[in-house]
């Protein structure tokens, strides 16, 4: 009842496996072999017959294409033939490594095996064995079984150096990787730098805008102390560029000076005109304009009204009469509202005035330079700047607003221009300026200043602080002769002669206002015997004897006092 699954099997068998279906796999154990030489597949075999070798040799072993070890039995060496004169018969060839007799039939074994995958071992060496002899043990005719007992070494395996390809991709995979992670990381690198190198832009930027806001005082929340309107911009902090122009006649010998200013912050352009009276400090002591003007020439008298006004001048303009007239030609005329009727000097008396008053009078270069340097009976020094304030204003109204055009204008009135300004510069300077002339954005203003030629702080105010950006300062009080003057000679133009005249020489001019009766000769007193030699200084700036000079009473607050009388004349008076 409980059968063997080998049952009805002859012979030895022994558990090999299991198939895939759980059942065991057993085989036929082979009949014990005789201790066998080793395999030695580099050891020197002779196959065939060697006519060249000595004595009998071993014939060579048959081919086994499985390496079973199991070979036919081989004839004896010495013949071909045995004793009975016929060859002897030789085994079957068994191509499954199997022997058997000749005429000797196999039995049969039925057997079931499993596939048990090993690698293929080298042929076993050919056993020794006797002429004749055959293996006579069986063996199973179903796959071969693995062979426990081969011995393995190194020299039977042959190891070919080939380029192997797929170790070349994971090469080239890792480098391509490994140069993929460094490129990001060098545009890591370089996007950090190109960030930092943003980020520091920036905030020079933005120092540099806000220092340029607060320089030019347009920084929210900073304000002028005087803005009552709530501007934003302080006029200290206000950019300007300024030079100053001296208008010389070449025929009368008077000097009229102005400012030309040129705000490049708030884009107003103005011409500030300053009176000849302006009391200016020199290298010798207090002066005035008119005098820095002759004595101390342009850097001196630039330097002078630097100190006075608080700014910065950049460069001094020369101008001859006859350069305005060439100027006010080259422009091509210009039109300005007049204020007065100004006389033709070489016309007979009663002819017809060389400019008519009115508005929009058409002017050429003659008769611009009339009317700037016209100054009416019984008017001061003032109404002719102002004249002279129009027609500079309406030049820069004809002026070309391109500086190569402007700088061509002023280089073809072939002056001989101050060391401090150059063709081009005044050029673009003008060419500016006229740019804000046409647009309206250009004015005239008149420096205000006392008979004695200081600055009054709330009323120069607005020109010297807003307009030009200073501060006004006044020369000392104690260097310069305080002078009081009443005029008796019955002409009302006296007076301001003068002042100017008084002023020019370096004396600090104080109003004595107007005798009720006019007086034939000058009388100039001082109180105390240290201001006798000031009193002779006095006397002859006015052009009067040393005669008239005498001790007695002083005007309060002066050092010396005069009493114009009808013999005074002054310098250039017909």
């Amino acid at each position: 009842m409980n059968d063997r699954y080998d049952a009805g099997y002859e012979g030895q068998y022994e558990l090999v496996g299991y198939d895939e279906y759980g059942q065991p796999v057993y085989r036929q154990v082979p009949p014990q072999q005789p201790q066998q030489q080793p395999y030695d597949p580099y050891a020197q075999q002779t196959y065939g017959y060697d006519p060249y070798a000595p004595g009998q040799q071993q014939p060579a072993p048959a081919y086994d294409p499985y390496g079973t070890g199991q070979q036919p039995a081989a004839p004896e060496q010495g013949g071909g033939y045995d004793s009975t004169g016929t060859y002897p018969a030789y085994d079957a060839y068994d191509p499954y490594g199997q022997t058997a007799a000749v005429g000797q039939q196999q039995p049969q074994v039925a057997e079931q095996t499993a596939y048990i995958p090993q690698q293929a071992g080298p042929p076993d060496p050919v056993p020794d064995q006797q002429p004749g002899t055959q293996d006579t043990g069986t063996q199973d005719s179903g796959a071969r079984a693995p062979r426990e007992d081969r011995d393995y070494r190194t020299e039977q395996f042959a190891f070919v150096e080939e380029p192997d390809g797929d170790s070349e991709d994971v090469i080239d995979w890792l480098a391509f990787t490994e140069n993929r992670t460094e490129r990001r990381e060098e545009a890591k690198r370089r996007a950090r730098g190109r960030l930092i190198a943003v980020v520091v832009a920036l905030a020079v930027f933005v120092a540099g805008g806000v220092g340029y806001l607060w320089w030019a005082g347009e920084l929210p929340g900073v304000s002028s102390s005087d803005d009552s309107g709530g501007g934003t911009t302080t006029a200290g902090a206000q950019k300007r560029d300024v030079i100053v122009v001296h208008l010389h006649d070449t025929k009368g010998g008077a000097t009229s000076t102005a400012l030309l200013v040129d705000n490049t912050t708030t884009k107003q352009g103005t011409t500030v005109l300053l009176p000849n009276a302006l009391a200016l400090t020199g290298d010798d002591g207090a002066t005035t304009l008119t005098k820095s003007v002759e004595d101390d020439g342009s850097s001196g008298t630039r330097e002078a009204l630097d100190t006075a006004l608080g700014t910065s001048i950049q460069g001094t303009w020369r101008l001859d009469t006859p350069y305005l007239q060439n100027l006010v030609d080259l422009v091509g005329n210009i039109e300005v509202d007049t204020n007065a009727d100004v006389p033709d000097p070489d016309a007979d008396e009663g002819a017809a005035p060389l400019v008519r008053k009115g508005t929009q009078q058409t002017l050429s270069g003659k008769t611009a330079v009339a009317y700037a340097t016209y100054k009416a009976s019984g008017e001061t020094q003032e109404a002719q700047l102002e004249r002279f304030g129009q027609v500079m204003q309406s030049v820069l109204r004809k002026m070309s607003s391109d500086p190569q055009a402007a700088t061509t204008t002023v280089q073809t009135l072939a002056q001989i221009l101050d060391p401090s300004l150059t063709d081009n510069d005044l050029g673009a300077f003008l060419a500016a300026l006229s740019d804000l002339a046409k647009s309206g954005d250009y004015k005239t203003e008149l420096l205000p200043v006392e008979t004695d030629g200081t600055l009054n702080a709330q009323a120069s105010a607005g020109v010297v602080k807003d307009v030009l950006g200073g501060t006004a300062e006044n020369p000392d009080d104690g260097t310069a002769v305080r002078v009081s003057v009443q005029n008796a000679t019955g002409v009302q133009d006296r007076t301001e002669d003068a002042r100017v005249t008084l002023l020019n020489g370096g004396f600090t001019f104080l109003e004595g206002g107007t005798a009720s009766a006019a007086e034939a000769t000058t009388e100039i007193t001082y109180a105390d015997d240290a201001e006798k030699e000031n009193a002779t200084e006095v006397a002859k700036t006015l052009g009067l004897p040393t005669e008239a000079v005498t001790k007695g009473e002083v005007s309060s607050n002066a050092d010396v006092t005069v009493i114009l009388g009808q013999d005074y004349e002054p310098a250039g008076a017909s």
